[in-house]
């Protein structure tokens, strides 16, 4: 039984006495079995035995960030879903994307945005970018006995910074290795199978200074490029009307694209591909 559960009905110590802002911290006291890479793993390899996500890709822009995903997720040589979403709101000024084992993926990334809920009314205001990027490496980083088993996550996170000192340049990506390693990334940035050829695209496309709109563009050529040359990158679908994930992160806050605005873009990109395909 885990701890905190008596009984009697009396909490625990631990729910009632003044502890710490990490929700993380404070699960690992009272239930560390319900924590991402704390469950008993059997021997074996198990990559392809889950559900993975795939290709996501940031880019910034003046005044704030762009995150795009594809929608396919993929199980060996099977597609496992077709309009699976890998792209969501951290908080209210940040954007978290994930490729790898699904399932795990959408747990860390919903206990990532409990622990900022929870520091942000434990604490009385939010965490910085800088802290934010630093929880989401430390909770990889308990993932790890599960990644050396096939089932890793790498996320790749973005936002607004309101403590940067120029708004227009506010915009910033964090990447992440397999052992919660965080590294700050310039200009952009693409994770998952179709990571390559998506990053291949922007390095020829990007420019500083991007307005918000064009870096829209770009997020889906991108992915467009990548679905092109990576089997497991689902383009967008037109028969199915299955269009990439696109959000933004300004000092407005975070904004995902509604299904016609993603839906105009992603047409107006297949329709210039198929004028020039190479883009």
């Amino acid at each position: 039984m885990a701890a905190g559960f008596d009984p009697s009905g009396r909490l625990a110590a631990e729910f009632t006495n003044a502890g710490t802002s990490s929700f993380t911290q404070f699960l690992s006291r009272v239930a560390p079995e319900l924590l991402p890479g704390r469950r008993a793993l059997p021997p074996g390899m198990a990559a392809d035995l889950a559900p993975h996500a795939t290709t996501i890709v940031a880019i910034s822009a003046a005044g704030g960030v762009v995150m795009a995903g594809d929608r396919r997720a993929t199980m060996g040589n099977l597609i496992a879903q077709r309009d699976i979403e890998k792209v969501h709101p951290a908080d209210a000024y940040s954007l978290v994307g994930i490729a790898g084992t699904a399932g795990i993926g959408i747990e860390l990334m919903r206990l990532f945005q409990v622990e900022l809920e929870h520091y942000e009314k434990i604490e009385g205001a939010m965490l910085s970018l800088d802290g934010k990027a630093n929880r989401l490496a430390a909770m990889i980083r308990g993932n790890l006995g599960a990644a050396m088993q096939g089932l890793a996550v790498i996320p790749l996170f973005a936002g607004f910074d309101l403590a940067a000192p120029d708004p227009a340049r506010a915009g910033r990506i964090f990447s992440f290795d397999v052992t919660g390693g965080p590294y700050e990334e310039t200009g952009y940035d693409a994770i998952g199978s179709g990571s390559i050829f998506a990053r291949s695209a922007l390095k020829k496309r990007f420019r500083a200074g991007l307005s918000i709109e064009e870096a829209t563009r770009l997020a889906v050529e991108a992915l467009y490029d990548a679905a092109d040359d990576d089997t497991a990158t689902g383009g967008p679908d037109l028969t199915r009307r299955i269009y990439p994930v696109v959000m933004t992160a300004t000092a407005e806050g975070t904004h995902r694209l509604t299904a016609e605005e993603t839906a105009t873009l992603a047409e107006s990109v297949v329709a210039g591909r198929m004028e020039n395909p190479g883009g």
